[in-house]
């Protein structure tokens, strides 16, 4: 199988990195930097955006975050994002189809005799 550069992964993160974001804004307005730190140590270091700001940008964009407010700290801008209802919403609707999906691939993965991380998947 030809390598396209792309993983699972990142096509996943890509994929999902909108849906963290909110999640994370669901607490309370978070600047750039701040979210990125707290993706890392929540995830133990397994989930990373590499590129937030455009993620950001598009959820701006769609109306599902704003900035709240803007603040220089150690002569650095910091603009703190906030979601809004309409993020709200889109967060709590693909949620649910994210769960939706994620547990139909699961039941057709699910062969007979094979554990979660097909290990025990017979070899040819």
């Amino acid at each position: 199988m030809a390598d396209t550069g792309h993983s699972f992964v990142s096509y996943f993160k890509r994929a999902t990195s909108p849906l963290v974001v909110l999640r994370f804004l669901m607490e309370r307005p978070m600047y750039g930097y701040e979210i990125t730190s707290a993706l890392k140590s929540r995830s133990g270091g397994k989930y990373q955006i590499a590129i937030l700001y455009p993620v950001l940008y598009r959820l701006e964009e769609q109306g599902f975050v704003e900035i709240s407010s803007q603040e220089v700290a150690d002569g650095r801008a910091r603009s703190y994002y906030a979601i809004t209802p309409a993020g709200r919403a889109y967060l709590k609707k693909t949620w649910q189809e994210y769960v939706d999906i994620s547990d139909t691939f699961k039941m057709l993965m699910n062969m007979d005799g094979v554990d979660d991380r097909m290990e025990s998947l017979p070899e040819d």
